[in-house]
Formats: C-alpha cells, sequence, structure tokens
C-alpha cells in the first residue's frame, strides 16, 4: 500500500514500531490479538488496527503539500479536513480557512472566493451542487480534493447499481458531511434515501410492505429522500450503502434485514433475490472494519478500563467507544491533557454531547490493566501521549523509551 508524507509531529516512535513488527509478524492481518505493552504495575493492551487510515493519510498529504507549494496563495478548506481536532488546528494555524462547519453551514461566503483561491475538498467529499459552485468560479474541484478513495468506491457502486435500475438506500447519520456528499451523488443516479439505523430501517420496510400508509413516509423521512421519491414505486428494487465510517456489523445488519424482507415480501428464494436486491458488501471500508474487529478481539482481554482516543465528532471513533462501553468502563477523550491526574478525567459523553468529569477513574489496584485504541483520524502520537502521560502516574516513564529501543 502506499506510503504517505505525513507531518512527523503526527508520528510515534511507540506506535510506529508496534505497528511495523505486528505487520512483519501478520502480513495476511488474520491475528486480532492486542499487543500487551507490560510496565508492571500498569499494563496497556493496544488494539491490532488503530489510528490513520489509507484516506486520512492522503488527504493530509494533499492539503500540506499544497500549503507548502502555495505560499501567499488564499487557501480554504470546504470544512474540516477530518474529524480531529489537532489536525484542523494545525492547518489553520497554517493559515488555512474553513468555508463550513461541519454540518454545512455557511461561515464564509462563497461570493469571497474568485479562482486565483484554492479551496481543498475534505476527505469526506462534497456534494455535486457545491462542485458546480465551485467550478463556476473557476476553482479546480479535481487538483486538490483528497476524497477518500473508499468513499468514491461508495459512490461508484451506487451508479453501478443505479445503472441497472435499482433504487439506492443509503446507512448513515443524515447531517454528517460524508453521507451528505454520498446521498448527492447517488440522488443524482437513482431514487435514494437514507437511514440512520435499524429502527428506521425496520420503519422503511413496513412502506414497503404496506403496513404503512404511503404518505406518512414523506413526513417521516423528510429530508432523507431524492427529489421525486415515490415510495410505492421506488423501493420495488434497491441496493444498501453506506457511511464507510459506520458500524460494519450495523450497515451488514441492515442490509440482511432488507434483504429477506424482499425474500419473503416478494416469495423470492437465493437464485432470484437479485432482481430486487443488489449485492453491494464490497462497499464497507477495510480500515472501519478492521479497527472495529480489533476491538472485538481487544475485548477478549480482561482489563480494568478501556480508553478510546479520537475527535468528539468523529463517527468512526464514536463505534469504537460503543463497543467498548458494552464490556467495560470507556473513556473517550481527544488527548492526553483531559487525564488531569491518577484520579481525575475529562471525558466525552457522545450520547448528550457533553463531556464528563470523572473522578478514580484509575483502580488502586496493581497491575492496572488499560484497553486502548483510537479513531482513524486520531495522529498516534496522541496514543502515545495518553501512554506516556498514564504511565507517568505510577513511575514506570522511562519503560517507554526502552520498549521502543527493544522493538524498533
Amino acid at each position: 500500500m502506499k506510503q504517505f508524507d505525513v507531518p512527523v509531529i503526527y508520528r510515534s516512535p511507540l506506535i510506529s514500531a508496534i505497528k511495523k513488527k505486528r505487520k512483519q509478524d501478520d502480513k495476511m492481518k488474520k491475528d486480532f490479538t492486542p499487543v500487551l505493552l507490560d510496565f508492571g504495575p500498569l499494563q496497556f493492551y493496544l488494539a491490532r488496527h488503530f489510528g490513520f487510515c489509507y484516506g486520512v493519510e492522503n488527504a493530509i498529504e494533499i492539503a500540506f503539500r499544497t500549503i507548502e507549494e502555495n505560499p501567499g496563495k488564499r487557501i480554504f478548506l470546504l470544512s474540516e479536513m477530518i474529524h480531529n481536532p489537532q489536525v484542523n488546528e494545525d492547518l489553520q494555524q497554517r493559515g488555512v480557512q474553513f468555508l463550513q462547519d461541519t454540518y454545512g453551514k455557511e461561515l464564509i461566503s462563497l461570493d469571497e472566493i474568485t479562482g486565483d483561491d484554492i479551496v481543498l475538498i475534505p476527505a469526506f467529499g462534497t456534494t455535486l451542487s457545491m462542485e458546480e459552485k465551485l467550478r463556476a468560479k473557476g476553482i479546480s474541484v479535481e487538483k486538490y480534493n483528497t476524497t477518500c478513495p473508499f468513499v468514491e468506491k461508495v459512490w461508484n457502486r451506487s451508479e453501478q447499481i443505479a445503472q441497472k435500475g435499482y433504487s439506492i438506500v443509503i446507512h448513515g447519520k443524515p447531517k454528517h458531511e460524508e453521507t451528505r456528499a454520498t446521498f448527492s451523488h447517488s440522488s443524482s443516479n437513482a431514487p435514494s434515501v437514507i437511514v440512520n439505523d435499524m429502527a428506521e430501517t425496520i420503519e422503511l420496510g413496513k412502506y414497503i410492505t404496506g403496513e404503512k400508509k404511503a404518505n406518512e413516509f414523506y413526513t417521516e423521512f423528510k429530508g432523507r429522500y431524492s427529489n421525486g421519491f415515490d415510495i410505492t414505486k421506488d423501493l420495488q428494487r434497491f441496493g444498501v450503502v453506506n457511511q464507510t465510517t459506520q458500524l460494519a456489523s450495523d450497515t451488514q445488519a441492515i442490509s440482511d434485514y432488507l434483504r429477506q424482507l424482499m425474500i419473503n415480501y416478494h416469495q423470492l428464494n437465493e437464485t432470484n433475490i437479485n432482481e430486487r436486491f443488489a449485492d453491494t458488501r464490497d462497499t464497507l471500508c477495510y480500515a472501519t472494519n478492521d479497527n472495529q474487529t480489533a476491538v472485538s478481539g481487544l475485548l477478549e482481554t480482561e482489563a480494568d478500563l478501556a480508553i478510546v482516543v479520537g475527535g468528539y465528532n468523529s463517527s468512526n471513533t464514536t463505534h469504537l467507544v460503543e463497543l467498548c462501553e458494552k464490556v467495560l468502563p470507556t473513556y473517550f477523550i481527544n488527548d492526553e491533557d483531559k487525564i488531569l491526574s491518577a484520579d481525575e478525567i475529562l471525558h466525552f459523553d457522545y450520547y448528550h454531547k457533553q463531556e464528563l468529569h470523572s473522578v478514580n477513574f484509575l483502580p488502586k489496584k496493581e497491575p492496572v490493566k488499560i484497553l486502548i485504541t483510537s479513531g482513524a483520524s486520531c495522529p498516534d502520537a496522541l496514543v502515545e501521549g495518553v501512554i506516556r502521560k498514564v504511565a507517568g502516574f505510577y513511575g514506570v516513564a522511562n519503560k517507554v523509551d526502552a520498549l521502543v529501543e527493544s522493538i524498533s
């Protein structure tokens, strides 16, 4: 796989050494057991896969190279490059300005943009209408496009099945940048509708079978369907694609549910299901899959707590938190500074979108066993920072350096 030129400030000697060794020992990525960092009174278990994915490293490389190659030029980002506060802040400190917030609210008017400016498309991609607006101003959309290749894969698959007469059901968070972009692309080729979760999927299924009145669909799914969408006709044949950072198991469950519903309702079997339901399993993102599977392997280890590091508005990171907190106390933080002391921690409650203050989060026992992972947009340097911070509470910070030397 391609190697990217990512700023050294995001790299970690410790994590890089660990990942390099795991890759050498497990070239086929079949082993999802965690890595044990045994510091005596403190033990960390690192997930097999975590941190920057291909799409994130690609976006960061393009963004920083663009800044370096265009001194004196105004450079804008449509919205956050990725959902990581440190990376976005670094870009802003280098003069990059955001045109929109995460939800598409305008921060800087497009009227201020000229053909002499540079506008970076973030890793999530953007809508076709936004691309048209930028082109009309003389902006080269393709030259500075950091859209993740795996997001584009979803768009391409949507177009392929649309050409065969299928409509599109998108599993995603309706307000998320990637889902908005995917909806824009899919709805340009076929009738499309967004479902947020299984509960909404079940309700959508009731419109397919006629259990619910058709006219109620347009209220219940307001803002989630394409122009001219006809609930009585447009879900006779369809396929399911996803926002790539969703829980892969959730997308698969939604797809399986709708597939079985179509089999039952239209009295189909395994040989003719493709008449009504398109196979789109190949759109699941490898990194999302690997990170989530690695957390499942991580959770097989007995531990006292889990720490998940990443941006608070990062969808893929919150899903890792969701998996961990089903099993043991889990603390979602965006950097080491949230760990105030051996007793206190600030951590994010993503359900209520607020930071919480907890005490006595580290148990009074030895060894303390901590599971640790991070989101696909989280620099490895932040994970190492967390490890070093906690190691300092136990007087074993020097062992971190010794470990780097022993495995490098």
